[in-house]
């Protein structure tokens, strides 16, 4: 079932009744509340929604309101006939129990028709306390998260209703909720509204004490339920002359005012303070910023303005196609690592690093170490993001090269191996990494130093999958390849002793030869994102390419310099350090832990960052071999890796990413993503025996092996691919296509209107549109991406 946008309406001003606990008066209050808006002078009226009711018909709370709240529209969802908690009550009834979206959804379908009546104010009330789980087992706090509706707590007036009022506030809290009222029935022996009060007052939240309604009548007799009815009814009456309620609903009209205010001026405001990253501002608008309330799941909740002419603006569900400049892997609002990282907040703050140590990093350390398959890497340096992380491991590989080589780079240029199109970041040192490009050649102090091959790129198109060589290296590398699978594509073990394989190792030795021997090039380090280069333009390289590089360099260290000694073990260096920079590829965004797997490298150097916390916070590591880390040892300070940011080693980021990445290990193992594989799987059995005595790999996507098929064939696409998360469509550009072209953004426009239920947010890289999705993507979310797609290019 499709997305709904988050509940928010100027002309319903809409709320969720929550409970600190069970039997603390929530439809009492509410009863209460609808009654007040009825009174007031202002046209409208009051309506209330019980989504999941459990227990006897005529004691359910829409009877209730109906009961005492005359006028007020009323309607319950889903109701169960036991009074018990909801997923029991599902269970025991002989029927389909609702999905957790479907719930949504018929929640926001309710309210949306009562914004577009008369009924100007609406209740939402849960079953139970916060955490009560609704009809799948879920508990209502995340059930309820994507309408992220704002909230009026009942509090507990009863002998440890501090407590649970304050724990129940927190729970919400910690998931994204706004609290804009705290109700509850006043007791003068444990005075819980009292000590509530002076705590809601610090967090600016308005709290109202009740009058206790009318003890509940022991005897279920017809007599003594009139009596209460009676009761009841003079209860209502009294409160509403006695409570200062509509001073409450005042309060809460004005911040749902000031909610949809503060969206509309998002825009403006961001616009005169902004100054945002990759973005050329001349010419930039309001319209072209787009305000985001929240996030949740695949999707953000995107603000956009009304027309002037009756429509009002609307907050609607966008699907993140960027996984937030591809950080996401576990969903926004992720409660686990919510609460992962309020724990380790709680425990620590921050702590300085140097010289110290806490149980996060070292756990996460550990946990890299055992689990990342590469038995060079020993030592974890961490830092705060990829581009400093690559920071480390430049200065890493380069001082182990010149340790080695006796080489002195304060009196000769060392430099570096790698591709075109590979971006590592924007700090100063690693910008001289890559080729000069749009990203660098303005920036003042960038020198490029280095040496960067051009090499085969792989694309899907006219249904084949086809590697294309550089038009200038064609009598070096051969002609174009077809390949029957993409899991033919990433076989290396099999093409590396191929015809292919063998032109790229020969001109890749010759290539290197001229610049060492004939041009006197000293070079410190080979440098990759494997696979995939992601800020170039998502250039998918030829994985055997890549493979026969690492192999060139490995194998023949006199290249580098004349005098070199041999690898002492299994595990040393040999020829140049390798860092591979698997800030984007690596941690399951390609469907594998690490993206070195798919070119069977060990690198000596391995760069993580995006992934590594699940997409909450930012945090980086750069592992080292043990010899790489010996190459800084002296008696001498000045020879240490100095190195570090204030938040080294942040612990809270550190605990989110133990956790991220143990969740994703176990999905790896648990058939999470079995129906992606099958979709991708050859029709030879994966795992066949090679001639080289290795295994056929197997390679698959999220993303559907039919629409990468289907889209190869568009009129407009140039070509496809689809590894992992990530899906790539480079577009025809008959003005040459690269980082500046506007080939892409007919596309991304078409996207970003959107169908029917929700919109697709994306990014393009010049001509190239890719999409991204979180490694818990569900295939049919990303079946009605893939229909808009499908409308958009075919």
């Amino acid at each position: 079932m499709a997305p709904v946008g988050a509940a928010l309406w100027r002309s319903l001003r809409a709320h969720q009744v929550y409970g600190a606990n069970t039997d603390v008066g929530k439809t009492i209050v509410s009863t209460i509340l609808c009654n007040a808006v009825q009174r007031q002078k202002s046209p409208g009226k009051a309506a209330f929604l019980k989504p999941v009711s459990t227990g006897a018909l005529d004691d359910a709370d829409d009877r209730h309101m109906q009961r005492y709240a005359a006028g007020v529209s009323t309607k319950c969802l889903y109701q169960f006939d036991e009074p018990v908690s909801p997923h029991i009550a599902a269970q025991q009834k002989n029927s389909t129990i609702p999905r957790d979206d479907e719930i949504i959804s018929s929640v926001h379908k309710t309210l949306s028709g009562w914004a577009g009546s008369d009924v100007n104010f609406a209740l939402v009330e849960t079953a139970g306390g916060v955490h009560s789980p609704g009809p799948n087992g879920n508990s209502q706090a995340d059930l309820y998260r994507p309408l992220r509706l704002p909230i009026v707590l009942i509090a507990d007036s009863r002998l440890g209703g501090i407590s649970s009022s304050i724990s129940a506030y927190e729970s919400l809290l910690l998931r994204g909720y706004d609290i804009h009222s705290v109700l509850l029935f006043r007791d003068d022996y444990y005075q819980n509204h009292e000590y509530l009060n002076a705590y809601f007052q610090k967090k600016s939240i308005p709290l109202v004490p009740l009058t206790p309604p009318p003890s509940k009548p022991t005897s279920l007799d017809a007599e003594s339920l009139a009596r209460d009815e009676e009761a009841m009814a003079t209860y209502y009456g009294r409160v509403a002359q006695t409570t200062d309620i509509e001073g409450l609903l005042d309060q809460l009209t004005a911040k749902n005012t000031e909610r949809l205010d503060r969206l509309e001026a998002m825009a403006s405001r961001a616009h005169d303070t902004i100054w945002y990253p990759f973005t050329q501002h001349h010419g930039m608008a309001p319209k072209d910023i787009t305000p985001i309330d929240s996030a949740y799941g695949d999707y953000f909740q995107t603000f956009s303005k009304g027309d002037g002419a009756g429509q009002e603006g609307k907050l609607q569900a966008t699907f993140d196609g960027s996984a937030s400049w591809w950080t996401q892997g576990l969903g926004h609002g992720n409660p686990d690592l919510s609460l992962s990282a309020a724990y380790a907040a709680g425990r620590y703050g921050h702590v300085m690093f140097p010289g110290n140590i806490h149980e996060p990093a070292l756990s996460l350390a550990e946990l890299l170490i055992q689990s990342i398959d590469n038995p060079r890497l020993k030592k974890v340096f961490y830092t705060d993001n990829g581009s400093t992380g690559m920071e480390v491991a430049v200065k890493m590989g380069l001082r182990a090269a010149c340790d080695r080589y006796g080489w002195d780079a304060s009196k000769e240029q060392i430099s570096i191996l790698g591709l075109k199109g590979s971006y590592h970041g924007d700090t100063i040192g690693v910008m001289d990494c890559s080729e000069p490009s749009t990203f660098n050649q303005k920036v003042e102090w960038y020198r490029g130093r280095g040496y960067w091959f051009d090499f085969p790129q792989v694309k899907m198109s006219q249904g084949v999958w086809k590697i294309e060589m550089p038009a200038e290296l064609n009598d070096s590398l051969g002609p174009d390849l077809e390949l029957p699978s993409l899991n033919a594509v990433f076989d290396v073990e099999e093409r590396v002793r191929s015809d292919a394989g063998q032109r790229y190792k020969q001109y890749i030795k010759s290539t290197i030869e001229t610049l060492v021997r004939d041009k006197g090039m000293k070079l410190g380090s080979l440098i990759m994102e494997p696979v995939i280069l992601g800020a170039g333009g998502m250039l998918f390289c030829d994985p055997l390419f890549q493979r026969c590089l690492a192999d060139v360099v490995r194998d023949h260290p006199d290249l580098f310099a004349s005098t070199t000694r041999a690898a002492q073990t299994a595990t040393s260096w040999s020829g140049l350090p390798i860092i591979l920079d698997e800030v984007f590829t690596g941690l399951y965004r390609l469907g594998r832990k690490s993206s070195a797997s798919f070119l069977n490298i060990d690198a000596d150097i391995a760069v993580n960052a995006k992934l590594l916390t699940g997409g909450l916070i930012p945090l980086c590591t750069t592992m080292a071999s043990r010899e790489i880390f010996q190459a800084f040892s002296s008696p001498e300070k000045s020879d240490a890796l100095l190195h570090g940011h204030s938040y080294t080693a942040h612990a809270v980021g550190c605990q989110v990413a133990v956790d991220s990445l143990q969740t994703m290990m176990k999905m790896e193992t648990s058939g999470s993503w079995d129906e992606y594989r099958a979709d991708w799987r050859v029709p030879e059995p994966v795992g066949r025996e090679t001639s080289s005595g290795g295994k056929c790999p197997e390679v698959w996507s999220v993303w559907s092996h039919r629409l990468v098929h289907d889209l190869s064939h568009a009129a407009s696409v140039d070509g496809v691919f689809s590894v992992g998360t990530v899906l790539s469509i480079s577009l025809k550009d008959l003005h040459g296509g690269g980082y500046t072209s506007t080939a892409a953004r007919g596309l991304q426009e078409r996207l970003a209107a959107g169908g029917p239920t929700f919109a697709v947010h994306s990014r393009v890289l010049g001509n190239v549109l890719y999409l991204m999705s979180s490694v818990t993507s569900k295939p049919e979310t990303l079946g009605e991406v893939e229909a808009i797609l499908r409308e958009a290019l075919i």
